[in-house]
């Protein structure tokens, strides 16, 4: 049995931040991986002379980014890309409507206009939901408000449905109203010409990490914890897990004793999502050119409504959409083709004169990943924003949980995971490390 000061399960952002830092306060620390590879659900592939990030794409938001920091310290390129965030205007989008033709200048406006004030509006109708109130719930409220035509008041409440949809991957009647309370950007989006995974490489430069260790159960008590993997026992003073939550709730993982309130009781709440992304590359570029993204409108668009342009990150055509929510467990028994197909065909009927069939494409499955179990945590009906950090309280003074699905203000993000990360350490070593230590 192999002892150490901590042991970190998991070596995506979070699990390399902790061990960066607690190395770095001279801890002797292992990170096991049950994959072959580092970064977790910060994946960028390189097959063919491309670089596509499939898991993580965006920093959303530089301004005070911890992440953006760490970027520009270990030299890692960034291109402005202001549209990950969902917002109906920031950047250029050409918006159709339901019959697939361009909404004129004015129309655009108006739409823009009607879900700024819905937004607005939101806020405290938000602030006095009750406990089981849900996006949706909320959403109606504040339409319900304007007293508008029937058609007016459905194309806004179609880009909240898509927002909650792209944004969590799941439906706005299963998001909690609190769902979207982080849901600002706070600078210029931007992504990474060159791989997001620079940032996991960089942060385990020189760290002990023992790859395709899978860790199936984790003992823990007042000595410290006990690791069980395929290979054998580890046992240290303490132990931060990152897995995402998807693997701790599917049970294949085992945490014993059984995790106490309220850590137990914010996992019950939080939920995996359905989110998956298929990249399309054409031949040529026949859509609209000066524009960060396409949106679709009305009954045709209710899967594929958002058609993201990343030919000038890419070097030639290509468009990024969502399998989000809906579309991302109808996608579960569709083949790559198929669904490569289905998100492109509503581009014909946008632009009839110029479509051509993409010459590659690809898709993720992060809910076939047994590692994942889904992309990222969402709020269910029920949870509240607490949750997350209530996930991260630590556990007889040994045991500690990090991941983005444990960080409240900003869920869901490489910044969340890196954030909780330092968080561990900090709580593992008793007291306050700057985070800049990671990239100084």
């Amino acid at each position: 049995m192999e002892r150490f000061d901590t042991i970190i399960v998991g070596a995506g952002v979070s699990g390399l931040a902790a061990a960066r830092l607690l190395r770095g306060a001279g801890r002797r620390t292992v990170v096991l991986e049950a994959r072959d590879r580092i970064g977790g659900r910060v994946h960028t592939d390189r097959t063919d002379g491309w670089v596509t990030d499939l898991g993580a794409s965006w920093i959303h938001g530089i301004a005070d980014s911890p992440v953006a920091a760490a970027a520009t310290a270990f030299g890692m390129p960034m291109r402005e890309f202001t549209v990950g965030g969902y917002q109906p205007d920031s950047r250029p989008i050409a918006y159709c409507g339901p019959d697939g033709a361009r909404l004129s200048a004015e129309d655009t406006r108006r739409h823009i206009a009607d879900i700024h004030r819905v937004d607005a509006d939101l806020v405290d109708i938000i602030a006095r939901s009750g406990p089981r109130a849900s996006y949706r719930d909320v959403t109606e409220r504040a339409l319900a408000a304007q007293g508008w035509d029937a058609e007016r008041t459905q194309r806004v409440r179609e880009y909240f449905e898509h927002r909650s949809e792209e944004q969590y991957g799941t439906r706005s009647e299963d998001l909690a109203a609190h769902g979207l309370d982080d849901d600002a950007i706070d600078g210029d989006e931007v992504v990474f010409p060159e791989g997001y995974d620079v940032l996991a490489q960089r942060l385990a430069d020189a760290l002990d990490i023992r790859l395709e260790e899978v860790v199936r159960q984790v003992n823990w008590n007042g000595d410290g914890v006990t690791v069980a993997t395929d290979a054998g026992e580890w046992h240290a003073r303490s132990a931060v897990v990152t897995v995402p939550i998807g693997v701790l709730a599917a049970g294949e993982l085992t945490i014993s004793p059984p995790l106490p309130e309220p850590v137990a009781g914010a996992l019950s709440r939080l939920r995996m999502n359905a989110f998956e992304k298929v990249f399309l590359r054409f031949p040529v570029r026949f859509w609209d050119t000066n524009v960060y993204a396409l949106r679709a409108q009305g009954p045709g668009a209710q899967w594929w409504h958002s058609w993201y342009d990343l030919t000038d990150l890419h070097g030639e055509p290509t468009l990024l959409t969502f399998a989000a929510g809906p579309a991302g467990f109808g996608i579960r028994d569709l083949s790559d083709s198929e669904v490569c197909a289905a998100a492109a065909e509503p581009l014909r009927r946008l632009y009839p004169d110029g479509y051509v069939d993409p010459t590659h494409a690809r898709v993720t499955r992060w809910w076939e990943d047994r590692f994942a179990r889904g992309s990222y945590a969402y709020m269910r009906v029920g949870s509240t924003t607490a949750d997350h950090d209530d996930l991260a309280t630590p556990v007889g003074g040994v045991l500690h949980l990090a991941g983005e699905a444990t960080w409240t203000e900003d869920p869901a993000t490489v910044t969340a995971a890196l954030c909780s990360g330092h968080r561990a350490a900090e709580r593992v070593l008793g007291r306050a490390v700057p985070i800049e230590s990671l990239w100084a």
